[in-house]
């Protein structure tokens, strides 16, 4: 069952700061950097952190909209050990979002973030001496780092999806979500779901943000990916202060502000398809119901590529890499990092 709140987590927030620091402490020969990079003509910050500079990187495409994965670094410290972990706040994002808030436009597309992504990539593979990576898209980065791929398959070893977007013609989502909420017996979540009707296209931004928390709290046998994992990592990072905390939600909204009308009509036939040029993972978790793990299965069986493999993340919901580190490390080092070094 998920924490009722995180008053605990507040109150040792000072002790869980210095424990998670210290799980990043550096090693000699590796690689740690922190640092804001010039991408898409603004300063976008990149967390770089690996114990051994020839290790094969590792970039994180972070979902929300506009929600950072890098509080999550002491969480996956382990994973530098055979990976050069690459977070990327993007634009719009954390402290992107706030070294460049006084000077944002008032334009933001999913290409646009997607040409970002792939000026870091070559940036990583420039300044790491190093010709591909591997891409992890998370939720909203799963459409990310596909549009990447599928732009410049050549600087990729593979792409690892969690959290999986796919197309959903028949709305199955609708289907899978009101089911989760007639068995937390959450009747407003039902009526508000069914009100709002099958078709994301003709959704409102405010009955969006109200069913989302219908659905975070509906599945209690999982990590709840707020109040389990987001929130409790934020409080106790060591890389984030009380301001910057408060930046990554004021990120967060800015963010789907801005790409809220193209996620609702995101068209994957159109813009990303089923052909692929590069390896293809799935590490989804077994009971998500934001991305719903039938329907990432059902894109999976629809796509083609050179290789790929679906895999469920056991006792994991949404934000399967973090409810779950050790099982989907271990899928990343035994079916991934092969593919590194082909």
């Amino acid at each position: 069952m998920a924490k009722s709140n995180v008053l605990k987590d507040i109150l040792l927030r000072s002790r869980n700061k210095k424990m998670n620091a210290q799980k990043l402490k550096t090693y000699p020969g590796g690689i740690y950097r922190a640092e804001y990079v010039e991408i898409g003509g603004i300063q976008q910050w990149v967390m770089v952190r690996g114990k051994k500079m020839g290790n094969p990187i590792l970039l994180f495409v972070h979902g929300g909209p506009g929600s950072p994965y890098s509080m999550f670094n002491p969480l996956i410290s382990y994973w530098e050990e055979h990976f050069t972990v690459v977070q990327w706040d993007q634009r719009g994002s954390g402290k992107t979002y706030r070294k460049n808030k006084k000077n944002y436009q008032d334009t933001m597309t999913f290409n646009q973030i997607a040409n970002d992504g792939i000026e870091l990539v070559e940036y990583l593979c420039s300044t790491l001496k190093q010709k591909k990576i591997v891409l992890i898209g998370s939720s909203l980065g799963s459409l990310i780092g596909m549009l990447m791929i599928k732009e410049r398959p050549d600087l990729f070893f593979a792409y690892v999806g969690t959290d999986q977007n796919g197309p959903d013609p028949e709305f199955e989502t609708f289907e899978v979500q009101r089911q989760a909420l007639i068995e937390k017996k959450d009747k407003k979540g039902v009526l508000l779901l069914e009100k709002m009707g099958k078709d994301p296209r003709y959704w409102n931004r405010e009955d969006f943000d109200k069913l989302n928390q219908h659905l975070v709290h509906s599945i209690e046998q999982v990590p709840n990916m707020i109040m389990d994992l987001m929130l409790p990592s934020m409080i106790s990072s060591p890389e984030h202060s009380i301001k910057e905390i408060f930046d990554i939600f004021k990120g967060m909204n800015y963010s789907l502000n801005h790409l809220y009308a193209e996620l609702m009509t995101f068209d994957f036939e159109e813009k990303i398809g089923f052909y692929f040029d590069i390896p293809i993972f799935i590490l989804q978790g077994e009971q998500d119901i934001l991305t719903p793990t039938k329907i990432a299965e059902s894109y999976f069986n629809q796509m083609q590529s050179p290789y790929k493999e679906f895999v469920i993340i056991h006792g994991a919901g949404h934000l399967a890499c973090f409810a779950n580190p050790d099982q989907f490390y271990q899928e990343l080092y035994q079916r991934v990092l092969p593919f590194t070094k082909i």
